[in-house]
């Protein structure tokens, strides 16, 4: 059987309403994401969070800044997975400059399952990643959103025409 990790990136306050920059179907996508770490664990499939900061030396406008409340995980998700790593990064690729790539290869995985926010930035440079492809990345769409419905379909078109699968939470698991 082939050895999967769910991995979830950055479902974090700021994304959400009230938040420093708010997505487009947050409470929807964290619900679905809620659905596959519950697959995740009954599965006994390791779960790991994926955190972005911001240092606040790169100025006004951004957001997810060092020690703020809108870079912390939402609360939801991580009571779903208390006990999972966490890899923090500054990049939107989740492999460039973290721990990822060893936490994988120390757990044996053959192939990561991609969740999470925003599917036009993180999302598709962790799948598209160099450092990914040797895990087979597979992303499950309805696990992930960004800004717009038409950003969402263009970055999911990109990953598909370059050989990134998108799943259900249901493929995902069987």
């Amino acid at each position: 059987m082939i050895k999967k990790a769910l991995i979830v990136i950055d479902i974090q306050n700021d994304y959400f309403a009230g938040g420093a920059y708010p997505l487009h179907q947050t409470e929807v996508t964290m619900k679905k994401n809620l659905d596959a770490i519950a697959a995740a664990k009954s599965r006994h499939i390791p779960i790991i969070h994926v955190q972005h900061f911001v240092s606040p030396e790169l100025g006004d406008g951004l957001f997810f800044y060092d020690d703020t409340y809108g870079a912390e995980i939402h609360q939801e998700i991580m009571a779903a997975a208390p006990n999972a790593p966490v890899i923090l990064k500054r990049h939107a690729d989740c492999f460039e400059k973290t721990n990822l790539d060893s936490l994988l290869q120390e757990l044996d995985i053959e192939e990561i399952l991609i969740t999470g926010m925003m599917t036009h930035n993180c999302v598709i440079h962790t799948a598209l990643s160099p450092a990914a492809a040797k895990y087979r990345p597979k992303v499950i769409e309805e696990c992930t959103c960004t800004t717009d419905p038409i950003t969402h379909a263009l970055a999911v078109d990109a990953m598909q025409v370059r050989g990134i699968d998108m799943i259900t939470i249901e493929a995902a698991f069987d």
